[in-house]
């Protein structure tokens, strides 16, 4: 199994992560003109932290319900570099003076403003409905880990969408950089979930 490798990169995910905090204030402090409340970067920073928010739910969720040591290390991973990197996304907005929450939408930095409907709470591509948040907090042993890597990697491919977005889109430095890491490690994941599942009899959902 990967599982080391890409362990290995989220560490260097958050070893970076001061740094990359450091630099934004640093720029903050120059005078640099911070991003307007309706740009890519600050779209991206609100947006990305509402999803990361419901992958350290989801990761927590299933180290409740399952013994195994494989799936508990991700999940305890996930939860760990997603919630550091949300603790940046709003600190960053708080530097800039902009607020957490925008009257224009998920996604509309991205022009797709209303592309998942918010049916059931799924806010964002790739982001779980309520109805299968409650069901994995119902399910135990190999039924809720296929559900979890199941559910988590819709969530990673939905992510490393708009991380792509921000890469392209975005205008400050150090946060292109901060989303293009997000990509790569993401992957890395998703390709360790699908293993993960196909040990378990099972695969990704369509």
């Amino acid at each position: 199994m990967r599982y080391a490798g890409v362990a290995a990169a989220v560490a260097g995910v958050l070893v970076a992560a001061g740094a990359v905090t450091y630099s934004v204030a640093e720029d903050g402090r120059s005078g640099t003109e911070p991003p307007a409340a309706g740009s890519a970067d600050a779209g991206f920073a609100r947006d990305m932290a509402v999803h990361h928010q419901q992958a350290v739910e989801m990761a927590y969720i299933v180290r409740d319900r399952t013994d195994d040591e494989d799936v508990r290390r991700l999940a305890y991973d996930i939860a760990q570099t997603q919630a550091n990197q949300r603790g940046m996304m709003l600190g960053w907005l708080d530097l800039w003076g902009l607020p957490k929450v925008s009257s224009d939408g998920p996604m509309s930095w991205m022009g797709m403003a209303g592309m998942a409907g918010g049916e059931d709470g799924a806010l964002m591509p790739g982001m779980a409905t309520d109805a299968e948040m409650k069901k994995l907090g119902t399910l135990n042993g190999k039924q809720a880990e296929v559900f979890f890597l199941q559910l988590m990697t819709d969530h990673h491919k939905g992510g490393v969408h708009m991380a792509q977005g921000c890469v392209e889109k975005c205008t400050v430095g150090v946060e292109k950089r901060l989303a293009q890491g997000m990509v790569e490690a993401q992957e890395s994941e998703i390709l360790l979930m699908t293993d993960m599942l196909k040990e378990r009899g099972a695969a990704p959902r369509p």
